[in-house]
């Protein structure tokens, strides 16, 4: 259920984004029960964060705080208060109440920012890429549903 109750914002574009990230943080913890379901194992890889299904749920949640945190940062912004990702051991268990608490803080911070403050400057990510907030929020957006598009070939591939 995408919040339809979120406030309009001076940026719309940055709400739309907001909504979107909503629906696919959402749609890809649905399909990552259904893996866990059906027992999907993933490829081997050094990557830490894709190492197992529960592995791979925490990356994807702690990363969806981390890109508002960044944000905040980036524009000035008062924390969003985020708090850590459940441990690998409870994560699956505690999945459902840290989305609705991720979904929740995404949802203010950015409501006052103008719209010119979403293209320009750029910023270096973690990661060493430089971004725009805009294209932040756009990466934040695609993470999810990069992860959910991998598990989905590897269901499929089982069927």
């Amino acid at each position: 259920m995408i919040n339809k109750e979120l406030p309009k914002y001076k940026y719309n574009g940055a709400r739309s984004l907001v909504l979107l990230h909503e629906k696919h943080l959402r749609s890809f913890v649905t399909t990552w029960r259904e893996a866990k379901l059906l027992n999907i194992s993933l490829p081997k890889t050094e990557d830490q964060d894709y190492q197992s299904l529960v592995t791979l749920l925490r990356h994807v949640l702690r990363s969806a705080g981390n890109y508002m945190i960044w944000i905040c940062n980036k524009l000035e912004l008062p924390s969003p208060e985020i708090i850590q990702v459940p441990d690998l051991e409870n994560i699956e268990n505690e999945a459902d109440n840290y989305l609705n608490h991720i979904i929740e803080k995404w949802g203010l911070p950015l409501i006052n920012v103008e719209e010119e403050k979403f293209h320009s400057p750029t910023y270096k990510s973690n990661w060493g890429v430089d971004y725009c907030i805009d294209a932040m929020l756009e990466h934040a957006v695609m993470h999810p549903i990069r992860h959910e598009f991998q598990l989905r070939n590897l269901i499929n591939a089982k069927k």
